[in-house]
């Protein structure tokens, strides 16, 4: 029996580009082909993106074995590259333009030929005599040598895709298509071949070749022009590609070259000169310079580098000339994990999608079974087989639901792109839709409110300089926290070397979280942290208890240091509040949120931080394992909740949040366990995110009524509701046009999103 690890280890997720979908049950039907393979654990196929995101155990099935499924249902799956900077976006573009091309061909076919045809039925369609019109523009045989090629060459695709969804015993909008043109079609064959069949009353009974015709041009227009707008919901990925540059000035063998950027290895070191971009991430070495970053965080003001800065690759350089070591190249670099992101991102589900996919599995049926009671309905009413057949085609044409499948997807497409345009990375479309819900933000202080680079401000001894007995103490203190990665630690570590103390090695290091750290050095025990552990370990603290609340009235974090059981001295530390924060926070209660800072640190410094930037609501002294349980009370409270933090002390709390939402300037951890990742650091990035959230569901909703308004005022009128009391029908043509435009305008109000701005004034 495999264990939990190892049965994780074995699974895997892979992308697949998706072939042949023609509408949102095309999608359900090759979800449920994949979910049918034994081993496959997940799948995810977005319609508006075409592709399915499969998690599968790799002990047990393989890639092929997902695309011979898929092909058995009918449609095609290509495996995308892994390494996401290599992806041929260039063979993606050209293959979509070729596809358009085709179908460019197939509707100006269909539309000149469909023209004619209906120039030649005006008189029998309006009834009015057009003695100018050549009688055998309306001649069956000549209609039939003009639709026929229509029906087999242009409009095949959808024959022979409604046949393949007969064989799984399924139906598409293929289905809806070709049972509807199909029908004219062939009705208007049998009136053409047998016409004596027909002649109730002496008179001839019409042909509708003309329907069939137009129908399918109307469709195919339709297509090409969601084939021409779906290409643009990618165009923030090819942005975020289009970034990086093809080649890299590196220095091997004492002499400097120019090579494709694939071709860097790690440990290169690499040239950039004023105006170029950076090939990779790395770490200048020598020089220094300004960078232009916005590209890949959204920041505009432009950041100062020096040696040891880390630099992102992609990013602009501006001024100066330096060089830097490679370490990260490929698929490692920052940009790359950004194009990922935004690509699982775009191919994820949010939940108003679900509700989406249950409609339209149900759709093409109900629809037929309407189509069908609306042909007998009418026969039995009336014993017209005209009108009964044009009202059952126009049921069938208007209810065509390949809107309702792309409503959803080319929102989340275009918001989630858009997101990284501004720096805000969503893990997935459920992120992006609950955003617009928070009610409370929770924001961790320390590196999220503040900078997150604390300096040593006070240092109070009790014995005060007698024998220097400030360094010794400064010792002992820096000597234990060097090997601590907290950034109190760091502060009081850089406040002694600045002082010129010499450290050395402590023995028995141990961290006590939310608490200190204590070690052994040279002979002395050393404990250094808040004054709640101090005082739970028996030590008398009242020596500095006058100097501890006055620092920490001024907002100071205050550690204290105890040898051999004795306290000896208290260091203040300051974090500076980031220059956005008291802005972004007043622009989130503007918002009608509230805004709650939790932190670790003492109430007197959290509340000075608090009273700074204008939050009234503060839980301080929480340890981090108590963070996460904060969280769950106010999330008792029936409040949707997000919280924002850069820690590994974060990550359980960013977890439990109804949104996680993260610092990219923290850690790894704390990044992972979030859904959206703020890759500036500025807290403004929290608002951008809401206000794109609220701007992606609006218009989601949007394109949801575009996707039912046609169905639910067509489906109706075309099945002869309403004629019996006004005389109103639907001509199949127009159920065509309806239906050809419901797509468009669904793409097109999903387009609107890339004009998304931030409102941050």
């Amino acid at each position: 029996m495999l264990t939990q690890s190892a049965q994780v280890a074995q699974s895997t997720t892979q992308t697949f580009k998706l072939r042949g979908m023609s509408c949102a049950a095309c999608a359900g039907n090759v979800e449920g082909a994949i979910l049918a393979v034994p081993g496959v654990e997940a799948c995810n196929v977005n319609f508006g993106a075409e592709q399915a995101s499969v998690t599968y155990n790799a002990q047990a099935v393989s890639v092929a074995d997902i695309q011979a499924a898929v092909e058995a249902a009918g449609y095609g799956a290509q495996p995308l590259n892994d390494n996401v900077l290599d992806f041929d976006d260039e063979a993606d573009r050209r293959e979509r333009d070729t596809e358009r091309r085709h179908l460019m061909r197939k509707a100006v076919f269909s539309l000149v030929i469909g023209a004619i045809l209906i120039v030649g039925s005006l008189p029998m369609m309006t009834g009015i005599p057009m003695p100018f019109i050549p009688a055998w523009l309306h001649a069956p045989w000549f209609q039939f040598v003009l639709t026929t090629p229509v029906m087999v060459w242009a409009g095949q695709a959808f024959f022979i895709n409604a046949w393949k969804a007969l064989k799984r015993r399924t139906a598409t909008m293929d289905t809806l298509v070709a049972v509807g043109t199909g029908a004219a079609y062939l009705y208007s064959v049998v009136v053409m071949l047998f016409p004596q069949q027909f002649h109730g009353h002496g008179d001839m009974v019409e042909v509708y070749f003309e329907v069939a015709a137009v129908i399918i041009a109307m469709i195919l227009l339709g297509n090409l022009l969601e084939n021409r707008a779906k290409g643009q919901t990618s165009e923030a990925i090819r942005n975020l590609i289009g970034l990086q540059p093809k080649t890299a000035r590196v220095v091997r063998g004492g002499q400097t070259l120019d090579i494709p950027i694939t071709e860097v290895m790690l440990g290169d070191v690499v040239v950039v000169r004023p105006g170029e971009k950076i090939p990779v991430d790395g770490e200048i070495l020598e020089g220094s310079s300004t960078l232009d970053e916005s590209m890949v965080t959204g920041e505009s003001v432009p950041v100062q580098k020096g040696v040891g800065d880390e630099v992102i690759g992609a990013t602009l350089n501006k001024t100066g000339s330096f060089k830097f070591r490679a370490t990260r190249v490929g698929k490692d670099t920052f940009l790359a994990q950004i194009v990922t992101l935004v690509q699982q991102a775009q191919g994820s589900k949010a939940p108003i999608q679900r509700v989406a996919d249950r409609v339209t599995a149900w759709f093409v049926p109900v629809v037929m079974a309407i189509a069908g009671l609306t042909l007998a309905v009418w026969l039995l009413a009336t014993g017209d087989l005209t009108m009964a057949l044009t009202t059952t085609v126009g049921v069938l044409i208007i209810a065509c639901p390949c809107a309702l499948g792309l409503a959803t997807p080319t929102s989340i497409m275009v918001g989630t792109g858009k997101g990284a345009e501004h720096g805000i990375l969503i893990k997935g479309a459920d992120s992006l839709e609950l955003a617009h819900r928070i009610q409370t933000i929770v924001l961790d202080k320390t590196g999220t409110i503040t900078q997150g680079k604390p300096t040593v401000t006070d240092y109070v001894t009790v014995r005060g300089t007698a024998n220097g007995n400030e360094l010794a103490l400064l010792r002992l203190a820096a000597s234990v926290e060097q090997s601590s990665e907290h950034p109190l630690a760091e502060a009081v570590v850089a406040y002694a070397e600045s002082q010129q103390v010499r450290l050395t090695e402590a023995q028995d290091f141990e961290a006590m979280a939310g608490s200190g750290v204590q070690g052994s050095v040279e002979g002395h025990w050393v404990q250094i942290g808040t004054h709640r552990w101090l005082r739970e370990l028996g030590i008398a603290t009242e020596a500095l208890q006058e100097d501890w609340e006055r620092l920490e009235s001024q907002g100071r974090t205050v550690v204290w240091l105890a040898v051999d059981g004795q306290v000896e001295a208290i260091l203040a530390i300051a974090d500076a509040v980031k220059p956005s924060s008291v802005h972004a926070i007043s622009l989130l209660q503007r918002m009608g949120l509230e805004v709650v800072m939790l932190t670790g640190d003492n109430r007197r410094t959290a509340e000075a931080i608090a009273q700074e930037v204008g939050i009234t609501r503060v839980i301080a002294e929480v340890r981090p394992d108590q963070k996460a349980s904060v969280i769950q009370d106010l999330q008792r409270e029936q409040k949707i909740v997000a919280m924002v933090g850069d820690g590994i002390n974060d990550a359980p709390a960013l977890a439990q949040a109804d949104v996680g939402m993260a610092i990219g300037t923290g850690t790894d951890v704390a990044i992972a366990a979030s859904d959206i990742t703020l890759i500036s650091g500025d807290l403004h990035g929290i608002v951008t995110a809401i206000q794109l959230s609220r701007a992606t569901l609006r218009n989601i909703r949007q394109n949801l009524f575009f996707a039912f308004i046609y169905n639910v005022l067509g489906i109706p009128i075309a099945a002869g509701v309403l004629y019996p009391l006004v005389g109103w029908l639907l001509n199949p043509i127009i159920a065509g046009v309806a239906m050809a435009f419901s797509s468009v305008s669904v793409v097109s109000n999903a387009l609107r999103l890339r004009k998304f701005k931030p409102r941050l004034s």
